[in-house]
């Protein structure tokens, strides 16, 4: 190939545009930065070693553009101008590879691979005969019109079709974070790309490529893109900060002063505020950066506690499904022993000694009580496990505790204690509720409290307002102390004082009566003065059911 080669080469000179340094050196410094960034934060992944190589081709792109800028030499300016097509490409085709891996998490096929090559090869073989000479009055090469026609035809499809593919990716994504990234993406890449090629265009088309300098700027925005898609969505798998990437982009701000400053005090106070900006920059991010660990590390602790937690609750739900299934089969032959002791006791085998009717009554005593808490473990399986049915009727709470006095009537006057009844005359004290249910809790109520009272003796005590029954049951007992008030109603909870009563009992009780009470929409809750000073229990029962109660 003939050049027209000048032997003085310092007839050969252009001038300089006032943005060249500005619009070249800073976006190839963000490109490099973020470039490196990302591959040496994970270089094993393949998206981040094509987006390292994008970065390299866009700045040697951008340092070949500045060269034949500044130089004079046209056999540099040939050398360097004969090398654009491949790198404007190259730079393309790397785009459509990095989109392609980002949307897919995974690599092109071969086929793909094949394709992006068969584009690419003829740019390669014509190099050679890209340039036609060199144009001393513009100190310009003489450019094979065909060949860059190709060059940029190939830029254009690269543009539509990374655009193309990025519309349909986005409609048939359904997740948001993901249609979030893609569009993120697309608008980065498409206006760095689009910027890229229409000045490439127009400055060959029109021959001033002072235009090549505004599409660059594109690339500046193209690496935001990228980095905020690092920082909210954590993409390329790197977990980097926004003070990171503030922090970078005003230094890099700062040190492009340099290439405009002229004075030596301004560029003296640049130097001093570049310095200072390192400084601060660097302590911010490393006491964000500590935050961040220590957020990390609470978090990790948390997901460990939650992982722990769900299994607590199934070790939780296998003990309850346990629990239920043997109380379902203790609860059959204890019925029995029942059944035939009752027998022996009332002589259908023949009369027995008073002797063994004492033991016997001792054993029917023992049984009653595994019976008691066969049923209280059969509650709380039920009731932990949502299988709790309830029957909800007009009930005479008035009745209802007459029957229960007339059941503990004879246990009150055989531990030689009183028990009363006290319902005001006239009183309805009708609510609708489950009368099992309740007669059970009070039942229960009435049992802990001749059960835990030594002298004297309990009252039941009925009054209502508009809204509720009111039962109290209050006792001249052991009283429950202020410090176990707390947990009186909690699973297994029993009172320090009990155990010199010899009392029996599993701490379920109160436990079941409270979950009871909360299913019918009521509560019950303890009042007592103290150790010994007796306690009175409330039941707090609604008179209308409401659908949301149970």
């Amino acid at each position: 190939m003939d050049y027209n080669l000048i032997s003085n080469i310092e007839s050969c000179y252009m001038d300089i545009p006032q943005l060249l340094y500005y619009s070249h050196i800073p976006s190839a410094l963000i490109a490099l930065l973020i470039g490196f960034f990302v591959y040496f934060k994970n270089r094993s992944l393949l998206l981040n070693k094509i987006l390292f190589y994008i970065s390299l081709v866009f700045s040697c792109w951008v340092s070949f553009n500045l060269i034949l800028w500044l130089s004079h030499d046209s056999r540099m300016i040939m050398f360097f101008w004969s090398l654009f097509g491949i790198l404007n490409s190259l730079l393309f085709i790397l785009c459509l590879y990095f989109v392609y891996v980002f949307f897919d998490k995974k690599d092109a096929g071969l086929k793909m691979k094949i394709f992006f090559g068969i584009l690419f090869l003829p740019v390669v073989i014509l190099t050679a005969y890209n340039l036609l000479g060199f144009d001393v009055a513009s100190c310009e090469a003489k450019e094979n019109a065909k060949y860059f026609d190709y060059v940029f035809g190939l830029e254009l499809l690269i543009s539509f079709w990374i655009l193309i593919l990025s519309v349909l990716r986005y409609r048939k994504t359904e997740e948001k974070e993901d249609k979030k990234q893609i569009l993120l993406l697309t608008i980065g890449i498409e206006l760095f790309l689009f910027s890229f090629f229409i000045t490439g265009y127009l400055a060959s088309y029109i021959d001033n490529f002072q235009l090549e300098q505004y599409g660059l700027f594109g690339m500046t925005f193209f690496m935001g893109m990228l980095a905020y898609l690092i920082v909210k969505f954590e993409a390329f798998n790197i977990k980097m900060i926004g003070a990171q990437a503030l922090v970078a982009g005003l230094i890099i701000l700062i040190g492009s002063q340099f290439f405009f400053i002229r004075s030596f005090i301004n560029q003296v106070l640049t130097g001093i505020t570049l310095i200072l900006a390192i400084v601060f920059g660097w302590a911010l991010i490393r006491s964000i950066k500590i935050e961040i660990e220590r957020k990390n590390e609470l978090q990790m602790m948390s997901d460990k506690l939650a992982q722990a937690n769900d299994q607590l609750r199934k070790l939780d739900n296998a003990k309850s499904e346990f629990i239920s299934i043997a109380s379902h089969q203790l609860r059959t032959p204890l019925t029995a022993i029942k059944g035939f002791i009752s027998l022996i006791l009332e002589d259908s085998y023949g009369r027995v000694s008073a002797e063994i009717k004492t033991v016997l009554n001792k054993v029917y005593t023992s049984n009653e009580r595994l019976i008691a808490l066969v049923e209280d473990l059969l509650n709380l399986s039920r009731i932990e496990s949502g299988r709790m049915e309830y029957t909800f009727e007009k009930t005479k709470l008035s009745e209802l505790c007459q029957e229960i006095y007339d059941t503990f009537a004879l246990r009150a006057k055989e531990k030689e204690l009183y028990l009363e009844l006290i319902v005001p005359s006239g009183l309805k004290a009708e609510a609708m509720t489950d009368r099992s249910k309740v007669r059970e809790v009070i039942s229960n109520m009435v049992d802990n409290a001749l059960k835990y009272t030594i002298k004297g003796g309990v009252k039941m005590k009925v009054s209502e307002n508009d809204k509720n029954i009111l039962v109290a049951i209050i006792d001249t007992g052991i009283g429950v102390p202020a410090e176990e008030m707390p947990y009186l109603f909690s699973k297994f909870s029993r009172g320090k004082d009990i155990n010199r009563l010899n009392a029996g009992g599993t701490g379920l009780g109160l436990h079941v009566a409270r979950k009871v009470m909360e299913a019918v929409g009521g509560r019950i809750w303890v009042e007592s003065a103290g150790t010994n000073l007796g306690s009175t229990f409330f039941l707090e029962i609604p008179k209308e059911h409401e659908e949301g109660d149970n």
